[in-house]
């Protein structure tokens, strides 16, 4: 019994696996409309591949869980949970996101003829995520707050991007399949990954308003994010984790 929590952990490690090669299977279409524009038509795959990500997000919260109901903490288990988090969280929304960027380039005029050195910004991902989890190991600081966002909020954030391209939500297509939004999202969470900015801990000790009051804001908000907004909720949750954590910037030590 003591090795369930590590086994559950290898499903989270099966979910980015299978979330991979859910994004590797291409089957876009893109047509040339009689305005001029260009119209994606994105593989349903790649929804697949995001479904994955929040599949091993919510076996990554019940390893730890279990492991403290066995009282079965080790060291192998917290070397074994960010291995499997920088495939989950970190190669495949890298993954994820170098497809994205793939398709957005080839809609572009002569975008089959461009180099895929134009899609190495993905790559920044698994990169920032690998030095986030080898940080995270090493800290022996407060556990009221994380240095940087953590890469499952970060993975998450990504597989959210799929969704809305696919469904089109609130005609938001043109505006994500871009190459520069892209770049630009790419580039802002490497860069919370790795930085230092402390945001919050989600982890209760106990349950009382005052010693969580920030939590439950931020629970609250994102209830209403997602019963308002839907999959388009990732950015608004982002928004108020970073706001909310910022506010209450004290309660973090």
């Amino acid at each position: 019994m003591k090795q369930l929590a590590n086994f559950v952990t290898l499903l989270n490690l099966c979910f980015g696996c299978a979330a991979i090669v859910f994004t590797l299977q291409t089957g876009e279409t893109i047509v040339n409309l009689e305005s001029g524009e260009w119209k994606i038509y994105f593989p349903e795959k790649i929804t697949w591949a995001a479904l994955c990500l929040f599949g091993a997000a919510v076996v990554d919260f019940f390893d730890g869980f279990i492991a403290r109901m066995l009282k079965a903490d080790s060291e192998m288990g917290k070397q074994l949970d960010s291995l499997a988090d920088v495939v989950s969280f970190g190669v495949a929304p890298g993954a994820i996101m170098y497809q994205l960027l793939r398709i957005a380039i080839a809609a572009e005029p002569l975008g089959m003829e461009k180099s895929s050195i134009f899609l190495l910004p993905a790559l920044l991902i698994p990169l920032a995520a690998a030095w986030r989890l080898a940080r995270f190991n090493l800290e022996t600081s407060s556990h009221h707050h994380f240095t940087g966002l953590p890469s499952p909020a970060a993975g998450l954030f990504i597989a959210t991007l799929p969704m809305i391209l696919f469904y089109n939500l609130f005609d938001l297509q043109t505006l994500l399949a871009n190459k520069w939004t892209l770049y630009t999202i790419s580039l802002l969470i490497s860069y919370l990954m790795i930085s230092n900015i402390r945001l919050l801990n989600l982890k209760f000790n106990h349950y009382g308003w005052q010693e969580n009051k920030s939590r439950y804001i931020l629970i609250i908000l994102s209830i209403l994010s997602v019963a308002l907004l839907g999959w388009v909720s990732g950015f608004a949750i982002l928004i108020s984790y970073i706001l909310v954590s910022l506010l209450f910037k004290k309660e973090l030590t």
